[in-house]
Parts: C-alpha cells; structure tokens; sequence
C-alpha cells in the first residue's frame, strides 16, 4: 500500500512537473537564425516535431511570425508519463529593412532535420511591394532534405 501511495504521488510530481515544462517551452519565442544574402533574407526557426500542416506563417507589418500547433502522437501500450514538450509553439523575427522585401513572394520550407526556413526575397527594381500588407507563405516539407 505505502508502494503504491509511493508511485503515485511521483506520477503526480512527474506529471506536475512535465506540465509546468511544456508552459515554459510555450511561452519562449523559438530559436531563429537570420541570414542575408544580397537578394534575399533566410529566416531559420527551429520547429521539432512539426509537420507541414502544424505551421503557420504569416507577416504583419516588417514582422514575420511562426506558430506552430504540434500533437503527441498517442503509442500504443504507453502511458503518458512526462508531458514534457510544449505544443503551441510560436517565434517572430522583426526584418530589418522590411520595405525591401517582397513579402508576398516569400517561400516557406520545412526539413526532415526539424528546422522551418522561410525565404524572403528582396524587392528588385521591378517589382513594386505595397507596404504594410499581410502576407501567409505557404508551408512545404522538404522531402529532399536530409536527415
């Protein structure tokens, strides 16, 4: 009796615990790496156990936001016992000269790696941007990538 009393009281500090970890990775911004090359920006986020679908991806203004909405795939013959992994995870980059870019023509990719690189080109001469526009990149999984 005291054995059970034992293990369950250390499934409910476990399950406490876990809960309080996902909330923290839940309110932390992602990890994002900005790149620039002469005609384009590259925004790295890292996205763990994200699919395409689970991503959304949009700019307001001159910033880029990513909310990805994951699920825990249920196992069979387990049991939750660690809920340790946020699920609603989000990040924002703020471009840094963003009348520059175009942001409509902005591509999304994510990697078998769990990475979420979006690639915003800058404006050319030609291509006239209207400033301050909402723009949503669609989202494609990388099926070239490498693992």
């Amino acid at each position: 009796m005291i054995r059970e009393v034992g293990e369950s009281i250390g499934r409910a500090v476990l399950t406490g615990v876990g809960r309080a970890s996902s909330r923290v990775q839940e309110r932390k911004s992602l990890s994002v790496d900005l790149l620039e090359s002469d005609d384009a920006y590259l925004a790295v986020f890292d996205a763990p156990g994200a699919t395409a679908g689970d991503v959304q991806v949009r700019f307001e203004g001159d910033t880029l936001h990513v909310q990805i909405d994951r699920f825990r795939e249920f196992h069979e013959g387990y049991e939750m016992r660690f809920p340790g992994r946020g699920l609603t995870l989000h990040g924002e980059l703020t471009i840094p000269d963003a009348e520059a870019v175009d942001a409509d023509a902005a591509e999304a990719t994510l990697t078998k790696n769990g990475t979420l690189e979006v690639h915003i080109p800058k404006v050319g001469e030609e291509v006239d941007v209207e400033s301050g526009a909402e723009a949503e990149p669609e989202v494609v999984a990388d099926a070239d990538a490498d693992e």
